[in-house]
């Protein structure tokens, strides 16, 4: 299956769907080594969501994202996440820079909906309604 999947696509599994994919880890760190052989073997990125997402790529590094909170973890956010990387590709970003800045992205939306409406009331739409808002936080840089 994964030899019919392009090199430099991205695949965002949940813990849930990472363990379908490459089997139970016993250690977090273990679960990290796992991701980071799988998009090596196959030249992929492989986004691992959760409370400390992780994009690793294809040429073995690993790297944790520092936007997000547990608020996010609502239906459909990741729709909402796989919906800003697929824009960031069409836009001609790289597929590694895509899924680097989307995820950071996604993350900091979602904490800027944290802080205006409470972590137990983000549902996706308000990650949406802050995207802007993020984008704009990140181009001060």
């Amino acid at each position: 299956l994964y030899d019919l999947i392009p090199e430099n696509s991205i695949l965002t599994p949940h813990p849930g769907e990472f363990k379908r994919l490459v089997g139970e880890s016993a250690t977090y760190f273990e679960q990290y080594k796992k991701q980071v052989a799988l998009a090596k073997k196959h030249k992929l990125i492989v986004v691992l969501k959760g409370a400390h997402t992780s994009i690793a790529l294809p040429n073995g590094r690993c790297y944790f994202n520092s936007t997000g909170n547990p608020g996010m973890a609502t239906a459909g956010s990741g729709d909402v996440l796989t919906g800003i990387l697929t824009s960031l590709l069409a836009q001609g970003y790289e597929p590694e820079k895509a899924a680097m800045l989307g995820i950071y992205l996604h993350g900091l939306a979602g904490d800027f909906a944290a802080q205006k409406m409470g972590l137990e009331a983000v549902i996706a739409s308000d990650i949406i309604d802050n995207l802007g808002e993020a984008f704009n936080e990140i181009m001060t840089y």
